[in-house]
């Protein structure tokens, strides 16, 4: 798991929503609450650790993004976000609030 650990880590990276919006309209997007580490919840996916993926998602700790987030996020295309790919999905947080 610490290969995995660490090939996770080194693609972590910002990226501004206007470059995620894509991912969104194909539904693949997953916003992951700042309370979980990102890497950790790119783990349970990508071995498919199916029970703490869905304690998360009853616990609304990890869901797509609702319409009214999409609609802010597209007002403001320069909303920052900390991005994971972990194929098919992109994994996102927030990292600064519009203003």
């Amino acid at each position: 798991m610490s290969d995995i650990r660490a090939e996770l880590t080194a693609t972590l990276d910002e990226a501004e929503w206007d470059w995620l919006a894509p991912h969104a309209c194909r539904d693949v997007l997953i916003l992951v609450t700042l309370g979980l580490d990102l890497v950790e919840v790119g783990i349970a996916i990508a071995t498919d650790d199916t029970s703490r993926i869905q304690r998360w998602i009853d616990e609304a700790l990890i869901q797509k993004p609702s319409p009214s987030q999409l609609s802010v996020w597209n007002q403001n295309q320069s909303q920052r976000f900390q991005a994971l790919i972990v194929q098919p999905y992109v994994l996102v947080q927030e990292t600064s609030h519009p203003t």
